[in-house]
């Protein structure tokens, strides 16, 4: 299966996992570069023969040959092809076997695309500035802001992600707007004519949410006194949000890995297997690594949900939507007959957010309610929020300016000391390896140039 010509260079996919494809498929061509996809390692040494191939990118773990054997296979025929290894299991002792066996990088998933895209061009010699940009053409709807080069980022990834069926982990603090993502990731995908189906497994009570995931028979249980169709049914051709999906029990994470791994699910009290097609969505205000290794969830559904992660940075470090945000909030609970005055505007820009754009919001709500005239006033905001501003004051933004020259500066120190390995980079900064790199993402759109 191929993409169409792009005139740049041929890459070959190898990965059983449809999902992952299709995300590496639509984020290369988008690249400029052509692809050609495999199922299977076998598939891929057929298919290596055919056609003059700039590089292989192999998953590790498949069925029948695994990409270290297909590696094997490839070397004596294909002895100058750059093969780059990826892997949900983060095991260095493949790590080291495949670097001794000529892989050219080991990338664990879920995949950073922008180091992807870095080891991908430094391959194929092809350089930025021949690459095609994709992202630019979307258009965001007016009630999302993106105003801060890491917003802007981030919906230049989404916009990437979304035409694949991949599956998506939205990760970040209470109140970012990880529903947002989600709702533009089905708005920009083939699936947007489809259902698109929310659920919130926080609000749920334990005992109801099998039901509401999988639905039930009449009778199933007390109280089932009609059959119901699950959320998973109605979403199939669409797509399924599962939001906060930490909070779901071990025994229904179980189920949820099943309906991942083929599609299929049982209503409660029926032995008819169904099956759906709907694209999977999850969100988490918690660090599901953390969570993995305190034996609260299970490794392997983390693995298989977590395709492609997207973090979603708090109000504090993109301050440069604070002010947009506000202006759209008035405009929504004021119907534009209002404005915020210069000082509230210093309050805002000068808070820290704790509770994101959710706290934004609702102080906005409150403002508009006890504005008595078209202005909004300081006075107006909560006072929690004017109290803090009033002692951050301008000096705190010199420090907090300050602060971020020191940690950038310990960041590329520390990423040049150990090579730019982003893992051994996060470690000796005492940081998570998503953390970095959010902070590497920022850094970027900032103009620093790294490995």
């Amino acid at each position: 299966m191929t993409g169409p010509p792009m005139n740049g260079p041929r890459i070959l996919i190898v990965d059983d996992d449809p999902g992952q494809r299709s995300l590496l498929d639509s984020f290369l061509r988008g690249q400029g570069f052509e692809t050609v996809l495999a199922d299977s390692g076998e598939k891929a040494l057929e298919l290596l023969p055919t056609g003059k191939f700039s590089m292989m990118i192999s998953d590790v773990r498949m069925p029948g040959l695994s990409g270290l054997e297909t590696l094997r296979k490839v070397r004596p025929q294909f002895p100058s092809l750059p093969v780059l290894l990826v892997t949900a299991y983060a095991d260095i002792r493949d790590a080291v076997v495949a670097m001794r066996d000529g892989a050219l990088n080991y990338l664990a998933k879920p995949i950073d695309l922008d180091e992807l895209l870095a080891t991908v061009r430094q391959a194929t010699g092809m350089t930025p500035s021949t690459a095609m940009i994709l992202g630019s053409e979307k258009k965001l709807p007016p009630h999302v802001v993106a105003q801060s080069p890491m917003t802007v980022a981030l919906f230049q990834q989404v916009s990437l992600i979304a035409p694949s069926d991949t599956r998506v982990f939205i990760t970040g603090e209470s109140g970012t707007g990880k529903e947002v993502v989600a709702d533009m990731i089905h708005a920009w995908s083939p699936r947007n004519g489809g259902p698109f189906v929310k659920v919130n497994c926080a609000a749920i009570p334990e005992t109801l949410l099998e039901s509401e995931l999988f639905g039930h028979e009449r009778g199933a249980f007390t109280g089932a006194s009609a059959q119901r169709i699950g959320r998973f049914e109605e979403a199939s051709g669409g797509t399924i949000f599962l939001d906060e999906i930490a909070e779901m029990s071990p025994p229904l994470q179980a189920k949820l890995l099943r309906v991942m791994q083929d599609g299929r699910f049982q209503r409660i009290g029926s032995n008819r297997e169904i099956h759906t097609n709907a694209r999977i969505l999850a969100a988490s205000n918690r660090n599901l690594e953390d969570e993995v290794k305190n034996g609260r969830f299970r490794e392997d559904l983390y693995y298989r949900l977590n395709v492609v992660e997207l973090d979603l940075p708090p109000l504090r470090e993109r301050r440069e939507d604070i002010l947009p945000l506000a202006n759209l909030f008035v405009g929504e609970f004021a119907r534009n007959r209002a404005r915020l005055a210069e000082a509230t505007v210093d309050c805002l820009q000068n808070y820290p957010w704790p509770g994101n754009v959710r706290e934004l919001r609702n102080a906005i709500e409150r403002a508009v309610l006890l504005s008595q005239s078209e202005l909004i006033l300081p006075e107006h905001l909560p006072t929690k929020l004017r109290e803090a501003a009033k002692l951050a004051g301008p000096g705190a933004l010199i420090d907090a300016q300050q602060l971020d020259e020191i940690e950038r500066h310990a960041i590329l120190a520390a990423l040049a000391q150990h090579k730019s390995n982003r893992t051994e980079t996060a470690k000796a900064l005492g940081i998570s390896r998503r953390t970095l790199l959010y902070k590497l993402q920022r850094l970027r759109q900032q103009g620093f140039q790294f490995e």
